[in-house]
């Protein structure tokens, strides 16, 4: 059932402030709309690969003899080379773990908010739990957060927001950040990709992050927009992660291309394949700290050239100073001055592209 809860907002009267951007920007470029939809899978790469070794099957068949041999020598060639694929992304999915461990050692996620000195203030929004998805075989249920009254209301239709949990999980600290997003006027769906669990240390962390398979995943969150436009009616959506839940971010903006009117990637994964990230059709934000180990700043400036090369509407700020996950008050790495800064950008920018 729908309950009213009391959340905290950001209470700018006892903010720090200072006289310079603690950010260092790129000029947002205008982005292309064209429709290109991404594959959901790597479905195509094995069916280019069936196809080639049928061809060369045939030519094997309809060649003079001793010709044999070289066509299996080619398929075995071919093997190897997706083994090799395989193997080598199963390493850069091991690495990525073992930097998130490192960069989250001997760490726990503490209450929501903690520390934060009054920072905020009561304001009342409506919550409930729901059921959105049926990846994998199973329910999933989510942390949906609506501004107070707006399913009696009936008024404006709410912009939709998909929230990706960090590698700790969908714990408070993500449900308080979805009722954040409802106090700004958002249907917020908090998703969860760990399949109802949490972490309390950085080794559970990581073995949760490692379960996590991209298939389910990408189809967990195709449900959470389908959710968001068909129950809640949302005309718009867009989808904000952080950390784990940044990379994943990106992963769905890559997979709904035609279908996310925005994205925000907080300190996430991110990809370098060109002709990947070529399929993205909306605006993006990026928010990275530039001492952060996890994802080091020189990929995230490559990032920024690849996109600017291709055209893409992206505006990518490092924070200069701030390590990884800087902007999670629940964390031991809280930045409160760069993730303020970090907030109001992320509002500013919702705002400007999913509210109509």
């Amino acid at each position: 059932m729908p309950q009213k809860d009391i959340m905290r907002r950001p209470d700018t009267s006892t903010e720090p402030t200072t006289s310079r951007d603690p950010a260092a920007p790129i000029v947002r470029r205008a982005g292309r709309r064209a429709g290109r939809r991404a594959p959901r899978s790597g479905a195509s790469l094995f069916a280019v690969l069936a196809a080639s070794l049928l061809l060369v099957l045939g030519l094997a068949a309809c060649a003079p003899g001793g010709d044999d041999d070289a066509a299996v020598d080619d398929t075995a060639v071919d093997d190897t080379a997706v083994d090799d694929s395989a193997a080598g992304e199963a390493a850069g999915d091991d690495d990525y773990a073992d930097r998130m461990a490192e960069q989250h050692a001997g760490e726990q996620p503490l209450p929501a908010f903690a520390g934060d000195q009054g920072r905020y203030a009561d304001v009342a929004v409506t919550t409930e739990e729901v059921t959105y998805s049926t990846a994998g075989g199973n329910q999933v249920s989510g942390y949906l957060a609506l501004p107070e009254g707006a399913r009696e209301s009936g008024d404006v239709p709410l912009p939709g927001l998909i929230v990706i949990h960090e590698w700790w999980g969908l714990n408070d600290n993500v449900e308080t950040m979805a009722r954040l997003f409802a106090h700004h006027g958002y249907a917020a769906l908090a998703v969860d990709l760990y399949g109802g669990q949490a972490a309390d240390s950085a080794e559970a962390a990581r073995e949760l992050m490692s379960g996590v398979q991209e298939e389910a995943a990408t189809d967990n969150l195709n449900d959470a927009y389908q959710y968001l436009t068909e129950e809640i009616g949302t005309p718009t959506v867009g989808v904000i992660g952080w950390c784990f839940g940044g990379g994943w971010s990106l992963n769905a903006a890559l997979a709904m291309p035609d279908q996310l009117d925005a994205a925000v990637i907080y300190y996430g994964r991110l990809v370098e394949d060109r002709e990947r990230l070529d399929r993205l059709d909306m605006p993006l934000l990026g928010i990275f700290g530039g001492e952060d180990q996890g994802i080091p700043v020189d990929g995230v400036r490559q990032f920024e050239s690849t996109l600017e090369e291709l055209g893409k509407d992206a505006e990518i700020h490092v924070y200069e100073g701030a390590g990884h996950a800087f902007a999670n008050p629940s964390g031991e790495r809280y930045q409160p001055e760069a993730a303020k800064d970090a907030w109001e950008k992320t509002i500013a920018f919702l705002d400007a592209e999913l509210k109509q």
